[in-house]
C-alpha cells in the first residue's frame, strides 16, 4: 500500500483541498498584478503599481510551487503554505482595522478612558478578592458561594459596566457598520479564509502526512514568535528605508507622482566652489556667479582670502553646526561619564542613591528638559543669569573689582546658541554613559589593582595603566554610540530655539535640515538625499572608529 493510500480520508481530502487553494490563490494573485494597470485598484504612482505587482507575481509563483510541493506530499510545500496563508491573513486583518477606523476607534477610548476607570477598580478588586482565596481557603463554602465564584462575577460586572462608560458599545456598531462595505466584506472574508487554511495546515495529521518533523514544527513556531518583530521591522524601517532611497531620485513633493531626476538632488548638494578672494571683504559676486552660488563662509589669508560658495548653503550650514555639536558634545558627555563612574564605583556610603540620580536625565522626556533648560536659559528670569550675577557682584566687593556682568543671551545670540545646546545633550547623555562606563568598570579584575598596589602604584598611575586599557571596548561603543546620537540631533534645537534654526541659522543641524526640507517645504526628495548623505557621514565617522580600535593593540589585547 502506498504513502498516500495510508493516509485517512479526512487528510487526503485537505491536501487535495490544499492543492486546488494554492492553485486559486496562484491564479487571484496573478490577476491581482494586474489590476493596478487596468484600474481595478487605484494607485497614485508608478512606483506602487510596480511594487504591488511585483510582490503579486511572487506570490504566485510561491503559490504554484507550493502546489507541486503538496502533490509530492513534501513539507516544502507545507511551509510555502503557511507563509502566504499568514501574511494574506495578516494583509486581510489591517485591511479590516482600517476599513473599520479602529485607530480612530482607539483615539476616542483615550479620551472617555477616565469615565470607565472607577468600573475598571471594580474588576481589579473582584480580582483581588478572588486571590483571597488562594491565601485563606474557606472549607465550609460551597462552590455557587465561594469567593472564587463572587471574585468572577465582579470581574464580570465591572469589566461589563467599564466598557459600557467607554463607550464601547457605540464603537462597535460603528466598526461593524464600516466594515459593511465591500472593501470591509472582502477583508473579513480574507481573514475567513486564510484562517481556516493556517488551521488546516498547522494539524498535527497533516503536518505527518507531509513528513514534518520535530524540528521543522521549532522552525515554524521560531518564526511565528518572531513575525510581529519582523513585519514591523520590514514595514516601518527596511520598507521606508528602500523608499527613501528611491526617492531621493525623484522630485517628489508628497502631493504629485513623483518624476526620476536621477542624481539631480545629490548634485545640488555637493555643488560647491572655492574661490580666492583679493581683499578679505571682496564681495561674493565678483568671484561666483549668485544665481548658482550662494556665500557658506570665508577664511582671510594675508591681504586675501579664500571664499566658500554653495547652490545649497543650508546644508553645509546645518553639516558645519552638526560636526562642530560633535565635536564639543561627545567629550563633554563622555569624560565626565568616565570619571564621575570612577567615583560611583567606590565603596562610600550612598553611591546607589548618586547612581540613580545621575541616571534621570536619561530617561526624562526631551521635551520636558528642553522646556526647562528654556527657562534656565531666559537672560531676564533665568536661574544661570541669576547666579552669573551674584558670583559677579560677590567678586566685585570682594576684590574691589569692576567686572561687568555679561547678562549672556543663550539662545538669541548666535555665539552661543548652538553652546546651549551643547550643554543639554552632554548633560542628558552623560547619565547613560557613566551606567555603561559602571558596567566595564566592575569587569575589570580586582586583582589587576591589587598586583599593582604590590608594585607600589598609586590611583593615577592604576587608572592610567588599568582602567584605561581595560575599559577600551566600553569606551569605544560609548564613543561610537554618543557619536551617531549627536550627529541625529533634532529635539533641543526644535523644542529650546525659536525658530528652531536659531540666530543667523547659528543651529541648524542636517536632520532639522531635512526635516525642514521633507515636511515644511514639501522637497521629500531632496529631503530623502539629504538623509542618505547624513548615512554616509556617519558611517564614515563610525568606520573611522572600527579601523582606529582594530589598529589599538590595547583593543586587541
Amino acid at each position: 500500500m502506498t504513502k498516500v493510500a495510508s493516509l485517512d480520508a479526512r487528510t487526503n481530502q485537505i491536501l487535495r483541498l490544499q492543492v486546488i487553494w494554492r492553485v486559486v490563490f496562484a491564479v487571484l494573485a496573478a490577476a491581482g498584478t494586474l489590476a493596478p494597470w487596468i484600474g481595478w485598484v487605484t494607485l497614485a504612482s508608478n512606483w506602487q503599481k510596480i511594487l504591488v505587482s511585483a510582490l503579486l507575481l511572487v506570490a504566485t509563483l510561491a503559490s504554484l510551487i507550493g502546489a507541486r510541493q503538496l502533490t509530492r506530499r513534501s513539507h516544502a510545500g507545507r511551509l510555502v503554505s503557511l507563509t502566504l496563508d499568514y501574511l494574506a491573513f495578516v494583509t486581510c486583518a489591517v485591511i479590516t482595522l482600517n476599513t473599520g477606523e479602529i485607530f480612530i476607534g482607539i483615539d476616542a477610548l483615550g479620551e472617555t478612558f477616565g469615565r470607565g476607570l472607577p468600573y475598571l477598580g471594580i474588576a481589579i478588586a473582584g480580582y483581588f478578592l478572588g486571590a483571597i482565596e488562594d491565601y485563606y481557603p474557606q472549607r465550609n463554602l460551597s462552590v455557587t458561594t465561594s469567593l472564587k465564584t463572587v471574585s468572577r462575577w465582579i470581574i464580570l460586572g465591572g469589566f461589563v459596566l467599564f466598557l459600557w462608560q467607554v463607550g464601547a458599545v457605540n464603537g462597535l456598531l460603528y466598526f461593524l457598520g464600516k466594515l459593511a462595505q465591500p472593501k470591509g466584506f472582502v477583508a473579513v472574508a480574507g481573514i475567513l479564509v486564510f484562517g481556516f487554511s493556517l488551521w488546516s495546515m498547522m494539524r498535527p495529521e497533516v503536518a505527518q502526512a507531509l513528513n514534518a518533523k520535530t524540528n521543522h514544527e521549532q522552525i515554524i513556531n521560531g518564526w511565528l514568535f518572531l513575525s510581529p518583530n519582523l513585519l514591523g521591522f520590514l514595514i516601518f524601517f527596511a520598507g521606508p528605508l528602500i523608499l527613501s532611497f528611491y526617492f531621493s531620485f525623484t522630485d517628489s513633493d508628497a502631493f504629485n507622482p513623483p518624476n526620476w531626476v536621477g542624481f539631480d538632488n545629490y548634485a545640488r548638494i555637493l555643488n560647491v566652489r572655492f574661490a580666492w578672494l583679493s581683499t578679505p571683504d571682496q564681495l561674493a559676486r565678483d568671484v561666483v556667479d549668485i544665481k548658482v552660488y550662494d556665500e557658506v563662509g570665508r577664511l582671510t589669508l594675508g591681504n586675501g582670502g579664500l571664499l566658500f560658495a554653495a547652490a545649497d548653503k543650508f546644508f553645509w550650514l546645518a553639516l558645519r553646526n552638526t560636526l562642530t555639536f560633535v565635536l564639543f558634545a561627545v567629550p563633554f558627555s563622555v569624560i565626565p561619564a568616565l570619571l564621575l563612574s570612577n567615583v560611583l564605583n567606590s565603596k562610600l556610603p550612598g553611591m546607589k542613591f548618586f547612581r540613580a540620580v545621575y541616571f534621570m536625565p536619561s530617561i526624562a522626556a526631551v521635551v520636558g528638559i528642553s522646556l526647562v533648560w528654556q527657562w534656565l536659559y531666559n537672560a531676564t528670569i533665568g536661574y544661570i543669569n541669576y547666579f552669573i550675577t551674584l558670583g559677579i557682584e560677590f567678586w566685585n566687593n570682594l576684590f574691589n573689582l569692576a567686572v561687568v556682568d555679561p547678562k549672556i543671551q543663550w539662545v538669541s545670540d548666535e555665539k552661543t546658541a548652538l553652546f546651549a545646546v551643547i550643554i543639554i545633550a552632554a548633560w542628558q547623555s552623560m547619565g547613560f554613559n557613566t551606567v555603561l562606563f559602571l558596567a566595564g568598570l566592575q569587569n575589570i579584575p580586582g586583582e589587576l589593582y591589587e598586583a599593582a598596589t604590590v608594585d607600589g602604584a598609586g590611583s593615577w598611575a592604576k587608572f592610567w595603566g588599568i582602567t584605561l586599557p581595560m575599559l577600551a571596548p566600553t569606551t569605544f561603543y560609548v564613543v561610537s554610540t554618543t557619536t551617531i546620537q549627536a550627529m541625529q540631533v533634532f529635539e533641543q534645537v526644535f523644542i529650546l530655539m525659536n525658530p528652531p534654526e536659531g540666530p543667523n541659522n547659528s543651529t541648524i543641524t542636517l536632520v532639522l535640515y531635512l526635516y525642514r526640507s521633507g515636511f515644511q517645504n514639501f522637497k521629500q526628495g531632496y529631503a530623502s538625499a539629504i538623509a542618505w548623505v547624513l548615512f554616509i557621514v556617519i558611517f564614515g565617522l563610525t568606520l573611522v572608529q572600527f579601523q582606529r580600535q582594530r589598529r589599538s593593540s590595547i583593543y586587541e589585547g
